[in-house]
């Protein structure tokens, strides 16, 4: 993550809340795409690795709360911030994108400072991840060495 842009996919059906997600995090240094449906949201992970998720709830085709499931099944994936973004606001939905795995919920409408603070906060913790796992990486390289 220290040698490019932090990566943030977008995964949200509505035109205009992509839009307003987009211009949120303009002029911060991270590369930005977006995603319509489920499909193409796990389409574009596979692809593109981002760092962070803003996945809607309510989405055609996959619903975020399986893609959520998917993704933090997935060894090779689950170290990617999820974090949803949604006007379900009961309890019960909460629970749901717990289970589901998620690292964050977020209720529309979304407060832009709230969202920065957040977003920064989750790409601090993901990059400082990185580096502990690329440490014990080499640390269990030197010991396993003859």
């Amino acid at each position: 993550m220290s040698t490019r842009l932090p990566r943030i996919l977008i995964a949200e059906d509505d035109p205009q809340s992509a839009e307003l997600f987009d211009a949120y995090l303009a002029g911060m240094d991270y590369d930005i795409q977006t995603a319509a449906d489920g499909d193409e949201t796990l389409r574009k992970v596979h692809e593109w690795q981002p760092d962070l998720i803003l996945l809607d709830v309510m989405m055609p085709k996959i619903s975020g709360f399986e893609v959520c499931k998917r993704i933090k099944s997935n060894p090779a994936l689950s170290g990617i911030v999820v974090m949803m973004v949604t006007a379900l606001d009961q309890p019960s939905d909460i629970d749901r994108a717990v289970d589901a795995g998620t690292n964050d919920f977020l209720t529309k409408p979304i407060n832009k400072a709230d969202l920065l603070v957040r977003v920064r906060a989750a790409l601090k913790a993901r990059q400082h991840q990185a580096q502990l796992d690329q440490a014990l990486a080499y640390i269990d390289g030197v010991q396993t060495q003859p």
